[in-house]
């Protein structure tokens, strides 16, 4: 006749055993020479720019499955229109598809009313949109873009709640680029010093073991192959910059008449 024996009943609470063995471990390895490989959190940082001329939106390009890395080189930095783009942290199914209906909305409204799309318009769209869903969308997002009333730069966070910011960071190495764009950033800066900034979270979250960052960059900001950007790691950011022309034209019709009264 089979029987079990029970040599200590479980206790209640915490249970140390894997500390004290870690601590085995690392005291065996630091013996023979060796060191434990440190554990470093993979996680997302996007942030944006408001700088002289217009914006700049950076962010990373690693997507991790948990402790695994699904993707060393994917595009966080979503098209929304010609003068508008997004990064996006969080699922990444859930940006994509919201980013891209997003898009398909902004489009019909451009053509509906022959004017390019203002960011606020985007801006309330996605608000509207996640809060339609209570936070089930696990998208956290930074919209950033140009248009005839000057540069703009808001964090829209999962739940529907915005904020128009100079400087917006979000992700989960979203507090050692803040404390970079704190320290560092004034108004009114040059293109070349807001590059110099916006380059320097990669560095600090790996110094100070959040995550580790690759900037992910696009050239080419005003193409209309929406498909077909280039991603060029660690060079260039992206940027958009205010059009003058587009203003005074803007300007003008809105003096005139011009389209607004135009009826499709």
């Amino acid at each position: 006749m089979a029987s079990v024996l029970v040599r200590q009943a479980p206790l209640g609470g915490f249970d140390f055993a894997n500390c004290r063995r870690n601590n085995a471990l690392d005291n065996d390895f630091t013996q023979k020479g060796h060191k434990l490989a440190a554990a470093r959190k993979t996680g997302t940082t996007i942030a944006g720019v408001v700088f002289k001329d217009g914006i700049i939106l950076g962010a990373d390009t690693r997507a991790t499955e948990g402790m695994i890395v699904a993707d060393k080189n994917c595009s966080k930095i979503h098209f929304i229109a010609p003068n508008i783009y997004c990064c996006g942290a969080g699922t990444a199914a859930d940006t994509e598809m919201t980013t891209q209906m997003i898009s398909s909305n902004i489009e019909l409204h451009s053509l509906s009313t022959g004017r390019q799309p203002r960011v606020a318009t985007a801006n309330r769209m996605l608000k509207q949109m996640l809060f339609r869903y209570q936070g089930y969308i696990g998208a956290a997002l930074v919209l950033g873009g140009v248009d005839c009333s000057g540069p703009h730069l808001y964090s829209i966070y999962p739940h529907g709640s915005t904020d128009k910011l100079p400087y917006v960071t979000m992700g989960s190495g979203s507090l050692a680029a803040m404390a970079v764009f704190e320290d560092r950033y004034k108004p009114e800066m040059e293109y070349s010093l807001i590059l110099q900034i916006i380059s320097l979270p990669a560095d600090s979250c790996i110094f100070c073991c959040c995550c580790e960052r690759i900037c992910s960059m696009f050239t080419n900001i005003h193409t209309k192959s929406r498909n077909k950007l280039t991603c060029e790691r660690g060079e260039t950011l992206v940027s958009i910059r205010a059009n003058l022309t587009f203003l005074e034209v803007n300007e003008k019709n809105d003096k005139y008449g011009g389209r607004r009264n135009r009826k499709l």
